[in-house]
């Protein structure tokens, strides 16, 4: 370093001491993957002068002030929300994730932030991974109901980050929470980084072949209502946008896909991604009926099997499923 040069101090991320949460935890994950607070130190305490020197604060402060980079939420009044028609109130990963997290998921797919599946990605991450931090953080039910829960799940993100804490009935010190709450930065982080590679670099190459099996409709069927995919991927989430945003009609009412043995399925689409109610289920003369004796029941050579619930089926070969597509269609 020459002389006259002056060292630059490392940036500060301040948070606080004591039990420590998935939301901050993975708060500090993400800034560290910006640009500003890369190689940020974390610094744990409640102690106003301290956190006064620290570059951002996350979590503690009871402030919401972004253009100071201070992004609390538990003082009274907050409401702030990720917008884009969500509704969950933020915890401080979900304000950290809103103001930078654009540039967090072009730094981890290795995209130009103006790259158009940047924005995709950021509102898909939003809904799939960080919108459930902010939720349990804030005490946020999942259903709208007051019913007991029918069964317990620990094994959340959130929970395991509260695992990392020193138990009850052991020491603890300064020390010893700085150590579990390094390993909670990590263990969310992993989670989130894979959780973006898989949306970024699969989930979404999938509406490539959504889009292709909409526009060549017609031509796999006269109806316009049986998509061809080329192999089974995530396509129901896709589909629905695409429908939404073209206003398909008539809409869809079977998508047909190579399973990984080289036949052919044909699947009822939902009435929604996640609803096991069905557009239109497969007849119900087939439901539960295997291979020669499906045959017999459609007509159709090569049938494998419908399931008991008419939601799925399948047959030896893409023209067999086409056939028993197009013979559903005209049933009941």
């Amino acid at each position: 370093m020459s002389a006259g040069t002056k060292r630059m101090a490392p940036k500060t991320i301040g948070t606080h001491d004591g039990s420590f949460h998935c939301d901050e935890a993975l708060g500090c994950f993400l800034l560290h993957q910006t640009k500003a607070y890369a190689d940020a130190t974390i610094v744990r305490s409640r102690d106003p002068e301290v956190l006064s020197g620290c570059d951002v604060v996350i979590d503690v402060g009871a402030t919401y002030e972004p253009e100071k980079n201070r992004f609390d939420h538990h003082q009274r009044g907050f409401e702030e929300v990720f917008g884009h028609g969500f509704v969950t109130k933020l915890s401080s990963a979900g304000l950290v994730y809103k103001h930078f997290g654009r540039e967090i998921v072009a730094n981890v797919l290795g995209l130009d932030e103006k790259d158009e599946k940047v924005e995709k990605v950021y509102l898909k991450m939003y809904k799939a991974f960080v919108e459930a931090v902010d939720a349990v953080d804030n005490g946020v039910n999942m259903y709208d109901t007051d019913a007991p829960a029918k069964y317990e799940n620990n094994t959340g993100l959130s929970a395991r980050v509260g695992k990392l804490n020193p138990p009850w009935d052991e020491p603890t010190s300064a020390e010893i929470y700085m150590s579990g709450f390094h390993k909670a930065v990590a263990l969310t982080g992993a989670e989130f980084v894979a959780a973006t590679k898989y949306y970024g670099e699969s989930w979404l190459k999938a509406r490539e072949h959504v889009v292709s099996a909409l526009d060549d409709a017609v031509k796999t069927h006269e109806s316009g209502e049986i998509l061809k995919l080329p192999c089974y991927c995530p396509w129901k989430e896709h589909l629905f946008e695409l429908e939404r945003e073209r206003g398909t009609d008539p809409l869809p009412k079977y998508a047909l896909f190579e399973d990984d043995k080289g036949q052919w399925r044909i699947q009822a689409i939902p009435l929604t991604p996640t609803a096991f109610e069905n557009r239109k289920p497969l007849p119900a003369a087939w439901r539960g009926v295997r291979d020669a004796a499906l045959d017999e029941v459609t007509g159709i050579e090569g049938g494998v099997f419908v399931h008991a619930a008419g939601f799925i089926g399948g047959n030896k070969t893409f023209e067999g499923a086409l056939a028993m597509a197009a013979k559903a269609l005209e049933m009941d």
